[in-house]
């Protein structure tokens, strides 16, 4: 593994996203445009995304393999809400949920390239032998 070189850049992008999407999260259904007022229980699913938080900040391959599967449901859920919410606040917010699990998937897909195509290439050398 230590001849592989891991992009730092892509790993800051997808902690900062991921962080970014806690917030929002947050700050979406307590405050913004909860879908009671005062707050919704859907505050909630921000909770899932804490559970990779410190091991993607220390750039852990296995955490950011699972958690790129984890951030496709936040993808999903944004485009519903995106496209379906009749109030204009939240389907902005689900938009901007959109192209922060977008920024979290493709840095989190890019950064676990460069190993896993050195894997493959081991794998490859250990058969010809």
């Amino acid at each position: 593994m230590s001849d592989v070189q891991l992009n730092p850049l892509l790993k800051w992008g997808a902690f900062i996203s991921l962080l970014a999407l806690i917030v929002l999260s947050l700050v979406w259904e307590m405050w913004l445009a909860p879908l009671r007022p005062g707050g919704s229980l859907l505050a909630l699913k921000a909770m899932p995304l804490l559970l990779p938080l410190r091991s993607v900040w220390r750039g852990n391959l296995y955490t950011m393999q699972w958690a790129s599967m984890l951030i496709l449901l936040y993808f999903m859920e944004g485009a519903v809400r995106a496209w379906s919410d009749p109030q204009p606040l939240s389907a902005a917010l689900a938009g901007v949920e959109i192209v922060l699990s977008l920024i979290f998937y493709l840095c989190a897909i890019f950064y676990l390239w460069p190993s896993k195509k050195a894997a493959k290439k081991r794998v490859r050398q250990q058969e010809a032998s």
